[in-house]
């Protein structure tokens, strides 16, 4: 289903469809890929061109879609999208410094989790300053609010390396994000990832939430509240129930909508 073919103010039916649906084709990966994008811009986490996010393609050839580099998150089309290997090579023909253009240095990160985890088919890397400033602080995200909490005892740190394009360390990212979904990259950003794309992006979406509260609550110098170890964990628990992958559909189209 194409979204542009949705009349605006038509009933929501077919956009829950499309979000629950499973993206079963490549043209339908693009579509939601793209959309991911403009969301990611919509929430403000972007940083112009940089960053990635990578959307596996279905089938067995372990091909992914990536942002063309140079184009804003905020203007992404499915075709602006481009089908690349395990290495960040384009897959299809095209120009390299126009179609076909994308940073293989910042696939680097992607690929290791996607050659190393695939339950998982989308990954987000962001530059927020409250991601950044979180990854700055020794004792990472901290258990101080419910959003974090999603998080507890659930989330990877990877220590700073510089700009991720040795290909070795991509063996040190993956140990490090562990069994996790999400992961901190010190004193650099936050990464999530979903094994569909609604959950990649409710799992940035409360990161980077978690985040944001952890630097308003630091910054007023009191002294800061922390639920027991038992509460914590509970909480946590709570959000991998049953129903947790129809909250994420649910919220995927309710997003569209802003679209």
């Amino acid at each position: 289903m194409n979204l542009a073919d949705i009349p605006l103010q038509s009933t929501t039916d077919a956009v829950q469809a499309a979000a629950a649906a499973p993206a079963s084709t490549e043209a339908q990966v693009r579509e939601d890929l793209a959309a991911l994008y403009r969301l990611v811009a919509h929430f403000k986490m972007t940083d112009l061109i940089d960053t990635h996010i990578s959307a596996r393609v279905p089938g067995p050839e372990n091909h992914f879609l990536i942002n063309r580099y140079g184009v804003l998150f905020h203007e992404m089309r499915p075709q602006d999208l481009v089908k690349i290997d395990i290495d960040g090579r384009p897959v299809d023909p095209g120009d390299p410094e126009t179609t076909n253009r994308v940073n293989a240095a910042g696939f680097t990160i992607h690929s290791a989790v996607h050659m190393a985890r695939h339950d998982l088919a989308c990954v987000i890397h962001t530059h927020t300053a409250d991601g950044i400033a979180v990854a700055c602080r020794a004792k990472g995200l901290l258990p101080i609010t419910q959003h974090a909490l999603r998080f507890y005892d659930r989330l990877g740190y990877h220590d700073y390396e510089g700009i991720a394009v040795d290909l070795q360390e991509r063996e040190r990212l993956v140990a490090d994000l562990g069994p996790h979904k999400a992961m901190i990259l010190r004193n650099h950003g936050l990464l999530a990832a979903g094994t569909t794309i609604p959950e990649a992006f409710v799992n940035i979406y409360f990161l980077e939430r978690a985040c944001q509260a952890q630097v308003k609550a630091t910054s007023g110098g009191d002294e800061l509240v922390y639920p027991s170890a038992e509460v914590c964990e509970r909480t946590a628990r709570q959000f991998e129930r049953p129903t947790a992958m129809a909250y994420c559909n649910r919220v995927w189209a309710a997003a569209l909508r802003l679209l």
